[in-house]
């Protein structure tokens, strides 16, 4: 039977620069050899892509904060099931941006709904499934607001407060403190040049694990 796969996720709050990061951190494991696929969340297959258009456009209606948390998991059944598992019992790498800390984050942090809800929803819906590595991209909330004000028009998530978005930074923060196996911090708030030395020697650490492991 063929090594199962690893699955990385890229996480942070708006703004962080993860999309930039996801593209370099692609590049660099496909130039390892890497049989790889790149996802995202919410989304990821045509059912996701639907609800996260839900969760993201603006709306005159409020979105009940447990009809949010019950999408998201919806969306995330959906793409564990068609893509993300097939892809890792047949060896492959997923790299995915954002997963289950973002609903920590954003759901349990910046709304305040009970760890509780979300860690039973975890369970029933991912199973055993938790990511194998996972890189924060960290930024204080005033520069990571002004980069998404930048980039245009607002969704529904990046016109919540700063109060909340400190809340989510916070959320992140406490669980890469508590998996510091797991998660590997990088100072987002860098020049760009910077950030990419940072995640390049986070990637080199990933791959050498996974060789070491006979995983690559």
């Amino acid at each position: 039977m063929a090594a199962k796969g690893l699955f990385i996720t890229l996480e942070g709050g708006e703004g962080v620069g993860k999309t930039t990061g996801m593209d370099y951190l692609e590049q660099y494991l496909l130039e390892q050899g890497v049989d790889l696929i790149v996802t995202r969340e919410p989304g990821g297959t045509r059912f996701g892509e639907r609800v996260r258009n839900l969760l993201l456009e603006v709306q005159q209606e409020s979105m009940d904060d447990m009809a949010e948390l019950l999408l998201i998991f919806a969306a995330r059944a959906q793409h564990l099931r068609e893509v993300i598992e097939p892809a890792l019992e047949k060896g492959r790498w997923v790299l995915c941006d954002r997963f289950t800390d973002a609903t920590y984050a954003y759901q349990c942090g910046g709304r305040g709904i009970d760890p509780a809800a979300v860690s039973l929803l975890e369970t029933l819906v991912q199973g055993a499934l938790r990511p194998n590595a996972t890189i924060l991209f960290d930024a204080p909330v005033s520069v990571g607001m002004a980069r998404a004000k930048d980039r245009g028009e607002l969704d529904r998530f990046e016109r919540e407060s700063n109060n909340f978005f400190d809340a989510v930074r916070e959320n992140y923060l406490a669980r890469a403190a508590q998996d510091g196996e797991r998660f590997r911090v990088i100072d987002a708030s860098q020049p760009l040049a910077t950030v990419k030395e940072s995640l390049e020697t986070v990637a080199v650490q990933i791959v050498e694990a996974a060789r070491s492991r006979g995983a690559l």
